[in-house]
């Protein structure tokens, strides 16, 4: 990788398939026990302004809350019902964007997901979501 993808990290390429692919590559990595995601953003990401584009941001942030959702669930399926999202600062074309989340509570059915996205050490946005954990049959 090159840009501004830091050496001192080791990230790896998602396998991942649909939107997320259309915007990536999705990256990941473990810093202190929990999985960062991250995006390498460019001129493709931008908009009119020259700052990463909120549905960027908001795609990136739902499809980490619903990795790690789906991994909380015991990987059943996980489909988002609602997700709040604010827009704390900007992120700029050529920056990589950093997110990861926290499952804040489950029940049988729903989860709750708090997530922050960064840009170094800025704050871009955060976002929390409600969850529903889609049961496989049998």
């Amino acid at each position: 990788m090159t840009g501004n993808v830091s050496s001192r990290h080791d990230w790896r390429k998602v396998p991942i398939e649909g939107y997320v692919d259309l915007i990536g590559p999705l990256l990941s990595r473990r810093e202190e026990g929990r999985k960062i995601y991250g995006l390498h953003t460019g001129q493709q990401h931008q908009n009119a302004l020259g700052s990463v584009h909120g549905g960027v941001i908001t795609g990136l942030l739902d499809q980490v809350i619903a990795m790690e959702a789906w991994k909380a669930a015991d990987r059943q399926p996980t489909v988002t019902v609602q997700m709040d999202t604010r827009f704390v600062s900007v992120a700029k074309s050529g920056d990589l964007i950093e997110a990861h989340a926290t499952i804040r509570h489950g029940s049988g059915s729903m989860m709750f997901v708090d997530a922050d996205l960064v840009s170094g050490d800025r704050l871009v946005a955060t976002a929390t979501a409600v969850m529903k954990i889609v049961r496989k049959a049998d």
